[in-house]
């Protein structure tokens, strides 16, 4: 066949004639628009060598360290690098890792679905058991989101996990704030049960902070509203640092806290007579009364006393320039039954002397236990128109006449104090460098448990010359010492060795809890005898001790602790 025929045109001819000619037929035409469109698929098909793509040689990267490296101004940060899945077996799928299958012949890449696999459904031989299968409900996975589990605890057990907090917190604000929860933690926050111990601060009303008339009216309102619907069972109450509305407080808590036992009024001010009053009207079981470090009316206090210090078995106050009465009007018998007895200074406090008869305390208060004057002079006076002879505070089990400054406490004085007391238990004379070891010898109690001796605050026990007598007090107080403090004192070396070996020899080695030897000339072999024999020694303190080697002049806590020292010094 001739290649001048139409529709047969070799590729040369056809770039020589592309377009035919106007006087070629239509048959013609069309053929060779055929032959054209066959030309280019065929020249698509076929791709010279050279114009195929090479594939890319693969780069081998270096692993990713697992930390980057901050550099600020004075440190270097390591930053991790790993993921939460570098420690894994399993790990994610990436997205786009399913297989493309290719269908040859065909330019379309199809994607094949993966079929999900259903388990088999086991055969049950039994229809009965079957059905019993089927009752049964299965268990449905609780959300994280679910925050209803508050309301379906049992009440009994809100009220044991309130009771929990309120034990170290306080009933207020926290019960105040749960109330607002829900009604079931409304119900159990209003317990009586919880409301026993209250203390109300200055939570809402600032120190020395002038007060609207609304705001004070609404802090009214909110106590009147406590007292009448949550107080019913109080026992103690506590108001700190009030400035105002003190004696509206009392006054409401007094009338409707009938089981009332204690109040407790610390750092507050403008307590007139009127709240004294209210609680002699009013609170009859009342107890306890603490004023100490709060500024009131001395005049209001004694009269209550007069009147109703019969009910009265402690009472603790700060030393003022008008205490002075109430002192007085204790030591002449107002309040018969008391037991505890405190009187402290304020912290700014540097001097303070307080004229004391302790013939008639002793008359007036024969059931005192707890007698305690910190940093608080006591000026010695003679009662003349009481009676002859005393029987001493036969009840006492504590005495503390610890001060930081000058002390005019002689062995006479202690002398008259505990004649009498034969319970003694604790004894705090820090601060009383005019006391001996043969006055406190000649003391008649004979199990005294804890005895706090230390000289802290007195600049002349330096200069002064060494003494004897440690070692009678740890004869007679062997089988009975928990706690022995004798800081900066100057025994000498051989007394402080009998003193200790004392102590070792005692029956009851588990007495001895705490010994402080602070500043002392403790040896290593008297150190060593004690510490060998008493096992539940919890406490020491070696500090400042010139006569041990370095590295041993420490406070030692715990029985682990202890034992190391032990094999120290051996």
């Amino acid at each position: 066949m001739d290649s001048s025929e139409p529709g047969l045109q070799s590729p040369n001819e056809r770039t020589r004639n592309p377009a035919p000619s106007t006087s070629e037929a239509p048959g013609q035409q069309k053929d060779g628009a055929k032959s054209k469109k066959a030309s280019l698929k065929r020249k698509a098909s076929v791709v010279p060598d050279a114009k195929k793509k090479k594939k890319k040689a693969r780069v081998k990267r270096t692993p990713r360290l697992g930390y980057t490296v901050h550099e600020g101004e004075d440190m270097l940060l390591l930053v991790s690098n790993t993921s939460q899945y570098d420690n894994l077996t399993w790990r994610p799928k990436k997205k786009g890792t399913r297989k493309k299958k290719v269908i040859k012949g065909k330019g379309k890449i199809l994607q094949t679905k993966r079929k999900k696999t259903v388990p088999a459904k086991p055969q049950v031989a039994n229809k009965a058991v079957s059905n019993e299968v089927d009752k049964t409900p299965l268990p449905q996975p609780q959300l994280d989101t679910d925050h209803r589990w508050g309301q379906n605890l049992p009440e009994e057990v809100l009220v044991n996990i309130f009771q929990m907090v309120v034990v170290q917190d306080g009933a207020v604000p926290f019960l105040c704030r749960m109330a607002r929860v829900c009604r079931l933690w409304n119900t159990a926050a209003s317990s009586p049960a919880l409301w026993r111990r209250v203390t109300v601060g200055y939570c809402w009303i600032e120190p020395g902070k002038t007060l609207l008339p609304k705001t004070e009216m609404r802090i009214k309102d909110t106590f009147n509203w406590l007292a009448e619907n949550r107080f019913s069972q109080l026992r103690d109450f506590s108001l700190c640092h009030w400035k105002k509305n003190v004696d509206y407080a009392v006054e409401v808590v007094s009338q409707f806290c009938p089981h009332l036992r204690s109040l407790k009024l610390s750092y507050c001010a403008s307590v007139t007579g009127n709240a004294f009053q209210s609680l002699g009207l009013n609170s009859r079981s009342l107890q306890n009364i603490n004023v100490q470090h709060s500024e009131f009316q001395a005049d209001g206090l004694v009269a209550f006393l007069e009147s109703h210090g019969g009910q009265i078995k402690q009472i603790l106050f700060t030393h003022g320039p008008r205490n002075d009465r109430l002192l007085a009007a204790i030591s002449k018998g107002c309040c018969p039954d008391l037991e505890v007895l405190e009187i402290n200074t304020k912290i700014d406090s540097t001097y303070s002397q307080l004229p004391i008869c302790i013939q008639g305390l002793q008359s007036g208060c024969p059931k005192l236990k707890t007698f305690r004057m910190l940093n608080v002079i006591p000026m010695h006076k003679v009662m003349r128109n009481g009676p002859d002879s005393t029987s001493g505070f036969p009840l006492l089990e504590e005495l503390c006449m610890a001060t930081t400054s000058l002390s005019f406490m002689t062995d006479k004085h202690l002398r008259d104090i505990l004649f009498g007391s034969t319970r003694l238990r604790v004894l705090d004379l820090r601060g009383c460098s005019r006391i001996t070891p043969s006055g406190l010898v000649s003391l008649p109690s004979l199990e005294l448990e804890c005895l706090f001796w230390g000289q802290y605050y007195n600049s002349k026990v330096a200069l002064s010359s060494p003494k004897k007598g440690l070692h009678m007090l740890t004869q007679k107080w062997s089988g009975t010492l928990r706690e022995l403090d004798v800081t900066n004192h100057l025994f000498t070396e051989e007394d402080l060795e009998m003193a200790m070996s004392f102590l070792a020899q005692a029956t009851n080695v588990d007495s001895l809890r705490s010994l402080n030897l602070s500043g002392t000339r403790i040896t290593p072999t008297a150190l060593r005898l004690v510490i060998g024999q008493k096992t539940s020694l919890n406490y020491l303190n070696l500090s400042s001790c010139r006569y041990l080697p370095r590295g041993l002049k420490r406070v030692y806590r715990g029985q682990e602790d202890i034992c190391q020292l032990l094999d120290k010094l051996e």
